[in-house]
């Protein structure tokens, strides 16, 4: 079992930074791969950016590349998101999301057995 606790979130204008953590509960976080997705109002929730067991492969999707950074430390048991140039759009709870590691990408929410309890991220225009 791992428990994930995301904390970091809040509000910012758009064009603004913020960084997401996730603390994982286990005592082998490098047993798993990990992920970010998010979820806004009335929509379906969305994958963001995953990376694998050793941190060296990060994959984004086309909305998150080139302004996310997602990132981990396996020594901590934590998990990041670095949010830069955010957009309204931007705006939902963010969730992450931890799966047993594999030699392939997953993206989408079926792939992963646990998750945080999601963090709100609001941005203004």
């Amino acid at each position: 079992q791992v428990q994930l606790v995301e904390s970091g979130g809040g509000s910012v204008q758009a064009g603004g930074s913020l960084r997401l953590a996730c603390a994982a509960s286990t005592r082998t976080f490098s047993d798993y791969a990990a992920a970010w997705f998010r979820q806004a109002p009335g929509k379906e929730r969305e994958f963001v950016a995953t990376i694998n067991w050793s941190g060296s492969y990060p994959f984004y999707a086309d909305s998150a590349r080139g302004r996310f950074t997602i990132s981990r430390d396996n020594i901590k048991n934590m998990l990041w998101l670095q949010m830069n140039n955010l957009r309204p759009e931007d705006t939902a709870v963010y969730f992450c999301a931890a799966r047993p590691s594999s030699s392939i990408v997953v993206v989408t929410t079926e792939g992963y057995d646990y998750w945080g309890q999601g963090i709100q991220v609001t941005v203004s225009s």
